[in-house]
């Protein structure tokens, strides 16, 4: 609680500031009479901490651009969160996802605009610090709706598994399990890398995929390959095997949801 602190230098007037608090619900008061008056820490913080909120909203925003664009086609946007264009009848905007993406460098101006307010600022009060609401109160407003309506985005959201799968076999995606299948072999993982990096040119010349190469091929690099090598690289078990704590196997996903809830829940 600040009351008491006067202008800047407290009050001559003998009152009970401890006693003042309790009875108006504050948890203690501020215990410096020149920073309880120019003081703007839990303003920037509060800044700060939409500005990070929005900057994760922005990042997941830009993966869901990217994946609706005909190139990826992972996902597709329901009508209501995207708009056609207006010179091309065949797009389809992920509005929302741009808006919001946008909205981020607003929220990080008003970040931006407070500390610069406050960084030449002597202790004690000064008119300056009446900048501090404007930039609050629309980062409150801009973060709240953002939040809400980024939510049913993704509700309405379709996933469009098959296009995933099929993207899945591009780009070698599986080479590091050929090389860390090999080395829990007892190939030294250095001589791993190397001959994945030999395979993943064969393959290249020959425009095949690791999963497309027989077992003699596989042979051709190193002898320690056997039949199993198929199911260790196999996309699923790529996935799946990756049981550390943390990691992305469906156990440890799930997991790792249920923390999340419990997290939210107790907030």
């Amino acid at each position: 609680m600040p009351l008491g602190a006067g202008a800047l230098a407290g009050t001559t007037y003998n009152i009970d500031r401890h006693f003042v608090a309790s009875e108006l619900g504050f948890s203690s008061v501020t215990k410096n009479s020149l920073d309880s008056v120019s003081d703007r820490d839990f303003i920037i913080e509060l800044n700060f901490i939409i500005s990070m909120i929005s900057m994760h909203m922005s990042r997941l925003a830009e993966e869901v651009i990217i994946w609706s664009t005909s190139e990826f086609a992972f996902v597709s946007l329901d009508d209501s969160y995207s708009t056609g264009s207006s010179i091309m009848p065949q797009k389809k905007n992920p509005d929302i996802a741009e808006l919001l993406r946008g909205k981020t460098g607003r929220i990080y101006g008003n970040l931006m605009g407070i500390l610069t307010v406050m960084k030449g600022l002597p202790l004690a009060y000064n008119k300056d610090t009446q900048e501090d609401k404007e930039g609050i109160f629309d980062s409150i407003d801009t973060i709240k709706i953002s939040l809400i309506i980024f939510k049913e985005m993704l509700v309405t959201m379709k996933i469009n598994k098959d296009n995933m799968y099929k993207n899945i076999e591009n780009g070698f995606i599986n080479a590091t399990d050929v090389a860390d299948y090999l080395a829990k072999e007892k190939l030294p993982f250095r001589d791993a890398h190397r001959i994945v990096g030999e395979i993943v040119v064969y393959c290249e010349m020959n425009k095949k995929s690791i999963s497309e190469l027989t077992l003699d091929e596989f042979k051709r690099f190193n002898p320690l390959f056997e039949e199993n090598i198929k199911e260790a690289i196999s996309i699923k078990n790529c996935v799946n095997n990756r049981r550390s704590f943390g990691g992305t196997s469906f156990e440890s996903l799930k997991t790792q949801i249920v923390e999340a809830r419990v997290f939210l829940e107790r907030k």
